[in-house]
């Protein structure tokens, strides 16, 4: 059974950093963690949930949704079976519930072809 764990969500004025990340566990995705693709997502309140950036699996290539870019990395250290997304120079509208998914072999961000899902860690910026 696969579970994904957020965790570094909290509080941040406008302008400062916060780093989240993203555990797996369960023995076959622990063991083949690098064949997963891995993303975050969020959902603000009264908003769909929207892909924010991803990492392929064995970390080929990363993506970001255009409002982070610049801002936000993403990166995975395949030894330790996590992803974390280094949020950088925060604003107000990144205030939402950020998830983390994986798909094993995945290609695409789209949320409804990621196959796990985490419980998600909450990010507030405030201004």
């Amino acid at each position: 059974q696969v579970q994904l764990a957020e965790s570094g969500g909290g509080l941040v004025q406008t302008g400062g950093s916060l780093r989240l990340s993203c555990a797996g566990s369960g023995h076959f995705f622990s063991t083949y963690f690098s064949t997963y693709s891995m993303g975050w997502f969020r959902q603000a309140p009264g908003k769909g949930r929207e892909f924010v950036a991803g990492i392929t699996y064995r970390g080929g290539t990363t993506s970001y949704a255009d409002s982070v870019k610049g801002r936000f990395t993403i990166s995975r250290d395949n030894a330790k079976s996590t992803v974390y997304l280094q949020m950088n120079n925060q604003k107000p509208e990144d205030t939402a519930l950020y998830y983390c998914a994986a798909d094993q072999y995945g290609t695409t961000w789209a949320t409804d072809g990621m196959k796990y899902w985490g419980k998600g860690t909450l990010v507030t910026v405030s201004s």
